[in-house]
């Protein structure tokens, strides 16, 4: 049964308390399989295949990245940031929606954490021609990002022939989990420096949709940081001219 079948008989809180809550707290990281169920889950992927094809990718940015560092070097996706509400993405926000309630439900047993908002929706698309992202973190430098959450839309995915086995390094562990990221899978992790994690090569076309929830004590700071930094650059320019 999908597990979006759970909600209709609300046992999405027990989900959360039974599955996500006790892995997230215990290892750093969790997975649901057949989180929407086939129909739901071809709608998506239907969605995120046109933009796709329609050219709605763009290569993705690196952050703080060292000038004369090739952007390919380090990651190969192409990418598209959309809240759901666009025209055409019915389903996606579907997702999304299924994906706030469930975090809604565990937020309140992870620690005191304040999660109360999250970025718009990564579309991803890594082409097959061998694209990664080498090892990285979601958030290094206290941002606001709390859990990273990938949903996977790859069907018949063999991780031996076809590569893109999302590898995490657990702080402190002395084992890496290999994610494959198989269609309607969705994974939770931590996105500060407990879970440091790479894609490897894809060498078929691999689609994922990535959303982060914010800590909102540690968001609201990171802005105030932003705005102070801007209004001393804008000073130091002032002086100077």
């Amino acid at each position: 049964m999908p597990l979006i079948e759970l909600m209709r008989d609300s046992d999405l809180e027990r989900l959360a308390l039974e599955r996500v809550v006790p892995a997230l707290l215990a290892r750093g990281f969790c997975y649901l399989d057949g989180l929407l169920g086939d129909v739901a889950g071809d709608a998506v992927l239907d969605q995120v295949k046109e933009m796709h094809f329609s050219g709605a990718l763009q290569d993705g940015r690196l952050a703080g990245s060292a000038s004369g560092v090739h952007r390919r070097s380090i990651r190969g996706d192409k990418i598209a940031w959309v809240s759901g509400t666009e025209r055409g993405c019915e389903a996606i926000n579907f997702l999304l929606n299924v994906i706030d309630k469930l975090i809604s439900v565990c937020a309140r047993r992870l620690g005191g954490k304040a999660i109360r908002e999250r970025s718009k929706a990564m579309v991803a698309c890594y082409p097959g021609n061998g694209a990664g992202y080498v090892k990285h973190v979601d958030n290094p430098n206290l941002d606001g990002r709390c859990i990273t959450c990938i949903y996977y839309l790859n069907k018949n995915w063999d991780p031996k022939e076809h590569g893109g086995i999302l590898r995490i390094f657990p702080e402190g562990k002395s084992y890496v989990a290999d994610i494959k990221p198989l269609f309607d899978r969705l994974l939770f992790f931590w996105s500060d420096r407990r879970n440091p994690h790479e894609v490897q090569p894809s060498f078929a076309t691999r689609y994922a949709i990535t959303i982060w929830y914010f800590d909102s004590e540690e968001r609201a700071e990171a802005k105030r940081r932003t705005r102070s930094l801007t209004a001393s650059t804008l000073q130091q320019g002032s002086s100077s001219s």
